[in-house]
């Protein structure tokens, strides 16, 4: 087999990288090559502002997927090797596929805790089947332990109920991968679950692995809001979650003589009894292929890529989670394992290779002027702009912070009275109006602190 363009991955940004290339060039050959029979859409697009978006996921069977797109084909096999001297891939079933240009979207796979290896009860999140094979043991477990900080293990949390939950985190507050200390008080009422919570109704469409040995695309941003998780406890009593702060675990032990099976030991000395651990402790890149040239990678094993998503190796692009940025940074963005940034990567990466094919100029997109993610955690709607926890400002910037109890919390990062991040909590209707505070850097001293008084509609200024 030949195509002008092989993109490897069926997650976020290989898919995207797809269609984009679908668009551009609908009358070359295009392969995607999945591991998984089910792969990652983009669907309900809806652009919130410049720089911010907002969408679900769908996952789509491999048919319906070359219905939409006739001249892209989807082929459910793996990467084995790269010979980038004659072009061409062999993947682990013996398919040989000669390519002109060829995208890298393998993804990243979890970084699980160290005992993982010993226990079958540790489990790790990341992509469709993990999850399956997650609710399905929670059905049995009375007591659980959480280990991580940053998104899954956030809504974990607060998702789950009829279990008594021990979170394990090494930071001294909750979601510190996206919140400072402030913005994680305002959540902890919403952990507190004093009531038995509805469960929502979920429009996502999700179909079942046909094979739960593949390994599968990673989770959309609204994983959860589709899964009813419980465990086997009262199902009138709401869950507690009993948080430990600034630990780790050190050991792992089996006790067959409890209730619960497993014992963990954390670095503070004390011991939990648990039925199951769920290790939600990030990702590292995943690179289970082999180059006849050496790929540059970072220090972590990510493929490094200059401004137009180019690796070392000639024709060899790659995009999203197993890449990083090796270029002049803009002031007000950098890389995060996110959605939002898989998808515009994709994006780029498909618009860098067509203009390659074409020798047409490619200028970088405006997404990676600042950076721009929305989210949800424990129930509320969150964005998060520019440098929002003073990243790259070292310690000489001033914070504005509003906040209403239960309603919204607002965090203005100043630097010489220069706007340069947010998050917004809540129905704030600020974002537009800080994503342009952000990208002008307009002079804001004329304001001083009335720039978040409530009684003052500061967007009026800047209409």
């Amino acid at each position: 087999m030949e195509a002008v363009f092989i993109v490897v991955g069926g997650g976020i940004a290989g898919v995207t990288c797809a269609e984009t290339l679908a668009f551009f060039e609908p009358e070359k050959t295009i392969i995607l090559l999945s591991e998984s029979s089910l792969i990652k859409t983009v669907t309900n697009l809806l652009a919130i502002t410049r720089t911010l978006t907002k969408f679900d996921i769908k996952e789509v069977q491999s048919s319906e997927f070359s219905l939409k797109h006739p001249n892209v084909k989807l082929i459910h096999d793996t990467l084995a090797e790269v010979n980038d001297k004659e072009k061409y891939i062999i993947t682990k079933t013996n398919k040989i596929i000669k390519y002109e240009y060829l995208c890298l979207c393998t993804g990243a796979e979890p970084k699980l805790i160290p005992q993982s290896q010993d226990f079958e009860e540790i489990l790790g999140i990341r992509d469709t089947d993990s999850i399956d094979t997650f609710i399905k043991k929670i059905n049995n477990a009375k007591k659980i332990v959480i280990v991580g900080n940053g998104g899954i293990a956030s809504e974990l949390a607060y998702k789950i109920k009829n279990t008594e939950i021990h979170w394990v985190i090494k930071d001294r507050h909750i979601s510190a991968t996206f919140v400072d200390p402030g913005a994680a008080e305002f959540f902890l009422p919403s952990l507190n679950k004093d009531e038995i919570q509805k469960e929502p109704v979920s429009k996502r469409m999700r179909y079942q692995e046909e094979d739960f040995k593949k390994s599968g695309a990673a989770l959309g941003p609204d994983w959860y809001t589709n899964l009813i998780i419980r465990g086997a406890g009262d199902i009138n009593i709401p869950s507690t979650v009993k948080i430990h702060y600034e630990t780790e675990i050190s050991d792992v032990s089996r006790d067959k003589k409890s209730e619960h099976p497993m014992e963990i030991t954390l670095s503070t000395g004390e011991k939990i009894k648990c039925d199951i651990i769920i290790s939600a402790t990030g990702v590292m890149a995943k690179k289970l292929f082999k180059t006849k040239s050496d790929l540059e990678l970072t220090n972590l094993g990510e493929i490094q890529v200059n401004e137009h998503m180019e690796t070392n190796i000639p024709y060899i692009y790659a995009a999203g989670d197993v890449c990083s940025a090796n270029w002049s940074i803009a002031k007000h963005w950098f890389q995060m394992k996110l959605w939002t940034q898989a998808r515009q990567m994709g994006s780029y990466a498909a618009k860098c290779m067509a203009g390659h094919l074409n020798k047409e100029e490619v200028l970088q997109d405006f997404c990676f002027e600042m950076f721009a993610h929305s989210t949800k955690l424990f129930g509320h709607k969150v964005i998060l702009l520019g440098l929002f926890n003073g990243q790259k400002l070292g310690t000489n910037y001033e914070i504005l912070i509003r906040m209403t109890k239960g309603h919204e919390y607002i965090k203005f990062v100043l630097e010489n009275n220069k706007l340069q991040g947010a998050v917004l909590i809540g129905d704030t209707d600020l974002e537009e109006m800080a994503e342009n505070l952000i990208l002008n850097q307009i002079d804001l001293s004329p304001y001083g602190d009335d720039i978040l008084n409530p009684d003052i509609d500061i967007e009026d200024y800047f209409d």
